[in-house]
C-alpha cells in the first residue's frame, strides 16, 4: 500500500480523506495492524489508480521467513 500511495504522490492524510476513513485507520492498515475490507480495498485501488493485487501484497520476506 505504501508503495502505491507514494507512487501516486499522496500523503496518508490525503488517501484517508479520498476513501473516507480516519488518518489513524489509514496508518493502521498501511502498517499491517488492521486489515482493509474488500470494499475498502476497492476504494484504495480506485483512489490510487492501481490494481487491487498491488495492495494485497504480502509482508516483506524477512517477516515471512520468521514464521516458518
Amino acid at each position: 500500500m505504501k508503495y502505491a500511495r507514494e507512487k501516486a504522490g499522496l500523503s496518508k492524510r490525503a488517501l484517508a480523506a479520498a476513501v473516507g476513513i480516519s488518518e489513524q485507520l489509514m496508518c493502521d492498515i498501511e502498517a499491517g495492524r488492521r486489515n482493509a475490507t474488500p470494499p475498502r480495498l476497492q476504494a484504495f485501488a480506485e483512489a490510487l489508480n492501481c490494481p487491487i493485487v498491488v495492495l494485497e501484497s504480502k509482508r516483506p520476506a524477512e517477516q515471512d521467513g520468521a514464521r516458518q
